[in-house]
């Protein structure tokens, strides 16, 4: 099964493809890692990505899509794939489609996970770290994972530690905007993608509003 995932940053998009991932056992394939791969590893595609990130430019798709697609040969994707964080925008999704046909790899699925805009920056910029396990989720606009409150203060739901952190990219605000303003563009941007995938393979709508464990099932329930 090869599966295309989309959501905007706090749409909880990496829990949800980790949880595809577990259930069928394909690889979660992310466009950063394969950057990062490529670049380590020496490769030529490596080497020219290399050129336009350190000039702080974006890696041309002529360059990206081979990569990608070079990722999407490998053994361990026969059985299929779930690509997440490309494509960005509608010109990519036009070039990665075809660079498919050419392949005759076939798209089975696209997951699009709905969320408004304002509570996708809400739960970024809610997000808190429990000093003494990163791995206790804390976010004091999600109410599955609220922190606790003892004495009027904020403490971790799980450990009960009382120093609750904030990353300082997830305060950022202008960057969130930034991300936000190119996923929810509905002419060039990840929407107007996403709308290009829906004249051309099942497109799967689950919504990202409701708790971790209900999304989950609900996106199992309509991939089965």
């Amino acid at each position: 099964m090869n599966i295309l995932i989309f959501g905007p940053n706090g749409s909880g998009k990496g829990t949800q493809g980790a949880v595809v991932q577990k259930k069928y056992g394909v690889p979660h394939i992310e466009t950063g890692v394969i950057f990062r791969n490529n670049i380590s590893g020496g490769t030529e595609l490596g080497k020219k990505a290399k050129t336009y990130i350190d000039r702080g430019e974006l890696v041309p798709d002529s360059i990206t899509v081979p990569m990608l697609l070079a990722r999407l040969k490998e053994d361990d994707c026969k059985n299929g794939w779930l690509l997440d964080g490309f494509p960005r925008n509608l010109a990519q999704a036009e070039v990665l489609w075809k660079a498919l046909e050419e392949e005759k790899m076939k798209l089975d699925y696209v997951i699009e996970i709905i969320l408004d805009r304002d509570t996708a920056k809400k739960r970024i910029m809610g997000r808190r770290l429990c000093a003494a396990d990163n791995n206790h989720p804390n976010n004091i606009y999600i109410d599955a994972i609220k922190p606790a409150e003892r004495n009027g203060k904020m403490v971790c739901r799980v450990c009960g530690c009382e120093e609750l952190l904030a990353r300082a990219d997830d305060q950022d605000e202008v960057a969130i905007d930034k991300r936000h303003n190119i996923y929810y563009d509905t002419k060039t941007g990840t929407m107007a993608a996403i709308n290009y995938f829906k004249e051309k393979v099942k497109v799967i709508e689950v919504d990202g509003l409701p708790g971790v464990r209900e999304v989950s099932e609900n996106l199992l329930q309509k991939l089965a």
